[in-house]
């Protein structure tokens, strides 16, 4: 078994977009600056939306808190008939 020296080896550049370079600074910023602008432009429409939130988490909790339309009534059927 040898024993390799890798002091000289230099690890190959990695292409894509990493907050490093300049391209990343740029994209974030243009992100940042398109977001805030969309907010403040849409505001009156997003907070209008929120009115009716809770009227559409009814429907969502009833599915997932009953575990869908079956309810798993079936298990408990079995359990009340006498054998």
């Amino acid at each position: 078994m040898s024993v390799q020296d890798h002091s000289g080896h230099q690890e190959p550049a990695r292409e894509g977009i990493s907050l490093k370079s300049r391209i990343g600074l740029v994209l974030a910023g243009f992100l940042i600056i398109a977001g805030a602008l969309l907010f403040t432009e849409h505001q009156a429409h997003v907070l209008g939306l929120l009115v009716w939130l809770p009227l559409l988490a009814c429907p969502l909790m009833h599915l997932f808190m009953h575990g869908g339309l079956g309810h798993g009534d079936r298990q408990h059927d079995s359990d009340r008939r006498p054998s």
